[in-house]
């Protein structure tokens, strides 16, 4: 059975830092691209990072590049969203999705496989 369970969500001034953390069972770990992705309240699911299965390509959304960094830990089968200078729009439950292999045109979807969610909340 396929499981993402993401961690690390919470409370946070704006300008701090939050770590989420994407941990993925049920699957060749090593040989899945990963995603984050997030909804806001009363908005659309929307694309924030991703990163290849071979660690060659990653990708941001224009909104939070150069604040935040996802990363993989193949040996911990976990993928990382690290979160810096968080802004009250940052507001939303985020995900993590897993999908097999893929280059650089695939890391924005679809993906196959998904998490529940986990809350981040920034206040102002």
């Amino acid at each position: 059975q396929v499981q993402l369970v993401e961690s690390g969500g919470g409370l946070v001034q704006a300008g701090g830092s939050l770590r989420l953390s994407c941990a993925v069972s049920g699957r060749t770990f090593r040989r899945d691209s990963m995603g984050w992705f997030r909804q806001a309240p009363g908005k659309e699911r929307e694309f924030v990072a991703a990163i290849s299965w071979n660690f060659v390509f990653t990708h941001y959304s224009d909104s939070v590049k150069g604040r935040f960094t996802i990363s993989r830990d193949n040996a911990k089968n976990t993928v990382y969203l690290q979160m810096n200078s968080l802004k009250p729009e940052d507001t939303a439950v985020y995900y993590c999705a897993a999908k097999p292999m893929g280059g650089a045109a695939e890391l924005l979807g679809p993906y196959d496989y998904w998490g529940q969610g986990t809350q981040v909340t920034v206040s102002s």
